[in-house]
């Protein structure tokens, strides 16, 4: 690959506790050219510890959703390869090196993080399930990961994606788009964490959220059928 800017775009809403960590973390790969954060209208101190950071930082007035931050960071940069990190990774960051490298190399077109096995318990596996179900479904390549928001992407494949949903889906529709136009994806075991939802109520109501996102999302894509 001849260019090599990397661009990293952070979608985050209210992530006071791990930001710091995540934004040096992603510094010391050394590979990251240009960080972008998308502050999807925290209201906690998420913006003013990101302002005291040397990043970009895209503010968005009120919570729109993962999707919608991402699509308004490819508005506002150029890049050759795009890098998507969640704000709660922390320090573990730094190991998007390893899904930096094949994409950059050409091995891939789009590299996928495969984390090890959650601390805690969560749900029962139900949006995992339906993830894997939808994707193999609708493009008949079986991925364990699809959920996954680490991920670096050469440009054509970012830029020739379809549909990208505002909310919780947006990681199935990058995939599954991306995959309709024969682009190749990798997942690459790294070890990172990050904040894990419980088996409460909380957990239950924001895995909710996300099945009902995801499936809306599915019916989309089989609609668009691109």
């Amino acid at each position: 690959m001849e260019n090599n800017k990397i661009v990293c775009v952070i979608p985050t809403y209210n992530e006071e506790l791990y930001i710091e960590d995540t934004i040096k973390g992603l510094k010391k790969t050394n590979l990251i050219d240009s960080i972008v954060v998308v502050d999807d209208g925290s209201t906690d101190e998420t913006i003013n510890l990101v302002e005291k950071m040397d990043v970009k930082l895209i503010k968005l007035n009120k919570n729109y959703g993962k999707g919608y931050a991402i699509k308004k960071a490819l508005k506002a940069i150029d890049f050759d390869l795009l890098v998507l990190v969640d704000g709660d990774i922390g320090v573990t960051s730094y190991d998007i090196k390893k899904l930096i490298i094949p994409v950059k190399a050409g091995y891939t077109d789009i590299a996928i993080g495969r984390f090890g096995k959650p601390k805690k318990r969560g749900g029962f596996g139900l949006v995992k399930a339906l993830a894997k179900y939808g994707v193999f479904t609708l493009t008949k390549h079986k991925l364990n990961c699809s959920l996954c928001g680490q991920r670096v992407y050469k440009k054509d494949a970012i830029k020739n994606i379809k549909y990208i949903p505002n909310k919780y889906g947006v990681e199935i529709a990058m995939t599954v788009s991306a995959l309709r136009e024969g682009y190749k994806i990798d997942e690459i075991d790294v070890n990172m964490t990050h904040r894990e939802t419980e088996r409460n109520i909380s957990g239950f109501i924001h895995r909710g959220k996300q099945f009902i996102n995801i499936l809306k999302t599915l019916m989309v894509l089989i609609y668009r059928g691109e």
